[in-house]
């Protein structure tokens, strides 16, 4: 998931750096990806013991705490259209946390993070023109089957509330591509990002205190979740912000698109959630159809 992700570089960013820079700026952009997938696996034991919804909120009101007093974003002075869009990308960033949370409670981590790949992976074909504008999403699609059909034979089954989640989950990571650009554009820095963080975490929280019943949220709660914050979207962010620096866009949107293998790595690794042989390939299809989609669109 990619709150505080994707966002415009700052000045200098995507400029390719010769040697060292471009070793450098790759390992940033596969730690940035290890910190948030290993936030992903990490959450799901809190998950079954909080709840989704408050575990997603939490997580989102610390960043929003600790990114604000780092930024202290000057609010009295957006104007009526800066607010409309940082409010438009905190609703963004709310559902896709919130149904992610959802869908990582029902569905393994592998299925989870390639059904929410197809956010980004659909704003990034509609860059692009004739026959590959559907044959990448095609392809994808027939990854996340193969997962799916894994899932249905070998495990518990595809969670079909699970999937519907993970999908809007997808659809709040659109929003967010979309709006991040343009909130990017009308504010400098990182305020427009720490504007939306809180316009998130207030919309979150109602939910969090609904599932919990009280706003009085256990103590170990706030330490896991705080914990989880840091994991993503917070060195994440910084990390990628440091190797947009150094890379080129388009290289960095490729790089980026070996997430859902590194999302099944770590689920694996950390949850003990094995694959077998076809969803090892549904994973390959899905990083391949990211890559080949941002490859398209340069």
């Amino acid at each position: 998931m990619a709150e505080g992700r994707d966002a415009p570089p700052a000045d200098g960013a995507g400029r390719s750096m010769p040697g060292g820079g471009v070793l450098l700026a790759v390992g940033l952009a596969i730690a940035s990806m290890i910190s948030v997938q290993t936030g992903v696996s990490l959450a799901v034991p809190v998950i079954a013991d909080y709840g989704p919804l408050s575990t997603s909120a939490l997580r989102i009101c610390w960043a929003a705490v600790v990114l604000f007093i780092f930024v202290r974003p000057p609010l009295h002075r957006f104007s009526a259209a800066q607010w409309r869009a940082t409010l438009v990308l905190g609703a963004g960033m709310a559902v896709m946390s919130l149904a992610f949370f959802i869908a990582l409670e029902r569905l393994p981590q592998h299925l989870t993070v390639a059904l929410e790949f197809c956010g980004p992976l659909a704003v990034a074909a509609l860059g692009v023109r004739g026959w590959r504008a559907l044959a990448w999403p095609l392809l994808a699609a027939i990854g996340i089957l193969l997962l799916a059909w894994g899932d249905a034979h070998d495990g518990p089954g595809a969670d079909p509330v699970g999937i519907a989640f993970a999908l809007l989950a997808a659809g709040g990571w659109a929003v967010y591509i979309i709006m991040m650009k343009r909130v990017g554009r009308s504010l400098p820095g990182l305020q427009g990002l720490s504007a939306s963080l809180l316009a998130a975490a207030a919309l979150s929280l109602p939910f969090a205190m609904a599932e919990s019943g009280t706003a009085l949220f256990p103590w170990q709660q706030l330490g896991l979740t705080a914990g989880l914050a840091v994991l993503v979207p917070l060195v994440p962010y910084i990390l990628e912000m440091q190797a947009l620096r150094r890379l080129p866009a388009a290289a960095f949107g490729v790089l980026m698109s070996l997430e859902p293998a590194i999302g099944a790595l770590s689920g694996w690794l950390i949850l003990g959630q094995g694959m077998d042989g076809g969803q090892m390939l549904g994973v390959g299809l899905v990083v391949a159809a990211s890559i080949g989609v941002v490859r398209a669109g340069r």
